[in-house]
């Protein structure tokens, strides 16, 4: 993918070397609560366009509060100037699959399956996390991929405590996945963050021995996001370099938390239903 590798999601075509230059960090308590805090401004954030969107709209107008809240919160967007990205979300619409670019040409309407995913910078340590909002009324198939690919993040998330391995989280959400007839994009992984917006381990949504099976050891922080298509897997990159699409123009839904593995389990960091 030559340079589109250098993108928001983590590219399997990275981790090779990203693997060889630094390794996996295990957060102190102190840094732990640091990323609480960069994790509920992100979650804050989503929350609030989840009530706001509406038909109407544009995508620009979402970056614009994404940005504008970040700020009024005391924290920096991740992602705005990140390998060069312009925006402080990434904002797909139906067949766009991720690291769409926010724009006043973009508009959003009744029907519409809109993921929107943030980063907050806050005191040295990001957040990051994902949704799929569905505009107004939609198809009950569109319906049904989102409610799947909601269920996948959580069955992926639910295998997360010490000890155990990432392709438990991998298995579970490819097998969900299969299980509801719709199909795992391999492109792109989940990752490690924490210091870095991108940090290992990569976080694979189906079984694979591309990577070692990594035990997971408390302290880890993951960003755990499955992206599901309704049809095909195989994405393509548009021709702003940025925004990957369905090859077969299906839709596409994702959902993503930054989850803490603890000693007993899990403790998501960007839940929005606490808030």
């Amino acid at each position: 993918m030559n340079i589109l590798t250098n993108l928001l999601s983590q590219p399997i075509q990275n981790n090779r070397q990203k693997r060889q230059r630094r390794g996996i960090e295990i957060k102190s308590p102190r840094e732990i609560e640091i990323m609480r805090q960069s994790a509920k401004i992100v979650a804050t954030v989503l929350k609030e366009i989840s009530e706001l969107v509406e038909p109407g709209m544009s995508t620009a107008d979402l970056d614009a509060h994404a940005e504008k809240r970040i700020r009024q919160m005391g924290a920096s967007p991740s992602f705005k100037g990140y390998h060069g990205f312009p925006a402080s979300i990434c904002s797909c619409i139906n067949n766009e699959v991720v690291h769409g670019i926010p724009s006043r040409k973009k508009m959003i309407h009744a029907g519409d399956v809109l993921k929107v995913d943030t980063g907050a910078y806050y005191q040295g340590f990001h957040g990051d996390s994902c949704i799929t909002i569905a505009v107004g009324e939609v198809t009950l198939e569109a319906a049904r991929l989102i409610r799947v690919a909601e269920e996948t993040l959580y069955k992926g998330i639910e295998q997360v405590k010490a000890g155990k391995y990432l392709l438990d989280i991998a298995g579970a959400i490819e097998d969900h996945v299969k299980a509801n007839n719709f199909s795992v994009v391999e492109n792109f992984t989940g990752h490690g963050v924490g210091r870095n917006l991108h940090e290992e381990p990569s976080v694979f949504n189906f079984r694979t021995n591309e990577m070692p099976n990594i035990k997971l050891r408390a302290g880890m922080t993951l960003a755990i996001e499955p992206i599901l298509n309704q049809g095909s897997k195989v994405t393509k990159i548009l021709s702003d370099r940025w925004t990957a699409v369905t090859i077969d123009n299906s839709l596409s839904a994702q959902f993503e938390h930054t989850v803490l593995v603890t000693e007993t389990g899990y403790e998501i960091l960007t839940d929005r239903s606490k808030l």
